[in-house]
């Protein structure tokens, strides 16, 4: 089984404990899963965490935030996650 690494949000410093915060106030006080693997290196949770907030967080968004959480629902549903 594959260990992926991730970053503790408590013992972050510097640029990344920037980012936590402003993760942790963007997300009603919790830090993604998703942003504690991308945040071992910055080079690419920037660009990500931009083409991610460019798509799905604009007022001009293409997607719906319906079709965002029919989105979120189908890959949970496939990836076995939480009912």
């Amino acid at each position: 089984m594959t260990r992926i690494l991730t970053i503790n949000p408590k013992q972050t410093r510097g640029l990344r404990k920037l980012l936590v915060w402003v993760n942790k106030r963007q997300y009603g006080g919790v830090v993604p899963g998703i942003y504690t693997i991308l945040a071992r290196d910055l080079n690419i949770a920037l660009p990500t965490g931009w083409l991610y907030n460019y798509l799905h967080m604009r007022k001009g968004s293409p997607i719906s935030r319906l079709q965002r959480e029919m989105l979120a629902t189908v890959v949970n549903g496939l990836v076995g996650g939480a009912p």
